[in-house]
């Protein structure tokens, strides 16, 4: 049986669930529950915090696990990140009063409170910066105003929080955050676990793509393919009307209303649009 560890609460975890759903797991409704077991797909459920996760499967003692990518580099456990999923992104930024400094370097000797001691520890390191790490569990954004820090070092979504403490973000991003899946370094191959990464990278492509239909005169056709080349090539079937072909194919779903505009310029009609709810490519 595969055992995962998903966040217990929050954000990412309804995110997470929401995307192992559509993979085809079963998931909790009731968020008190801790353990899932899930027999029609051989695999258990174990709802965490989200900065444990990491440990946990470092460890082995769970085969994967939804976490961070921060909160996976910032636990330092032996996990490797073996697919992104593109959803609770962020950037990990230091920000301190208007002025206070520039970039990384002016943090020699300053007081930097933060969350992520081991990652910002790495950061600073990696530059040659000595200075004294402020650990807070939580509400870094005030620690600057209650005297305890110069600057701090925390993830920014939208930068509103820290905007309100009277903050602004300065230097370059010290990296960029999304959800992850992990995995213990080193673990054997598990078929259990290649299943759970190609329905997830189903899950991931039908997120981002549609499926596009349309009519095309034959002569039109080669510039209307042009306009959908789909992934590998895009299907051409004939009509009854032998001066016509039905076009299919995967567009990126961002630019689906151009990709319409360009092909009704072009000669195509009875363009039509429709969600992907799973794939395997």
């Amino acid at each position: 049986m595969l055992r995962i560890a998903v966040p217990n609460k929050g954000s990412l975890s309804e995110a997470a669930s929401a995307m192992l759903r559509e993979a085809g797991y079963n998931q909790r409704r009731d968020a008190k529950e801790l353990i899932l077991d899930d027999p029609d797909n051989s695999a258990q459920f174990v709802f965490l915090r989200p900065r444990d996760i990491a440990l946990y499967v470092g460890s082995g003692t769970l085969d994967v696990g939804v976490t961070g990518r921060d909160l996976l580099l910032d636990s330092r456990a032996p996990a490797d990140e073996i697919l992104p999923l593109g959803f609770a992104r962020s950037t990990f930024r230091f920000a301190g009063r208007p002025g206070a400094a520039t970039s990384v370097r002016d943090l020699e000797g300053r007081r930097i409170a933060t969350s992520y001691s081991g990652l910002l520890a790495k950061h600073l390191a990696e530059h040659g910066v000595t200075a004294d790490i402020v650990h807070l569990d939580g509400a870094v954004e005030t620690a600057v105003a209650l005297g305890i820090a110069d600057v701090i070092a925390d993830v920014v979504e939208t930068g509103t929080t820290l905007r309100a403490a009277g903050l602004e973000v300065f230097g370059e991003p010290i990296m960029t955050s999304e959800a992850v899946l992990v995995r213990s370094s080193g673990a054997a191959a598990d078929p259990a676990v290649d299943v759970l990464v190609r329905r997830l990278q189903g899950v991931l492509v039908a997120r981002q793509y549609v499926m596009v239909d349309y009519d095309c005169p034959k002569h039109l056709v080669e510039q209307a393919c042009a306009i959908t080349p789909g992934l590998e090539s895009p299907t051409v079937s004939p009509m009854a009307n032998p001066d016509w072909v039905a076009v299919r194919a995967m567009v990126k779903r961002s630019v689906t209303n151009q990709v319409m505009d360009d092909l009704y310029e072009v000669g195509a009609r009875a363009i039509l649009v429709t969600s992907i709810h799973a794939c395997r490519l």
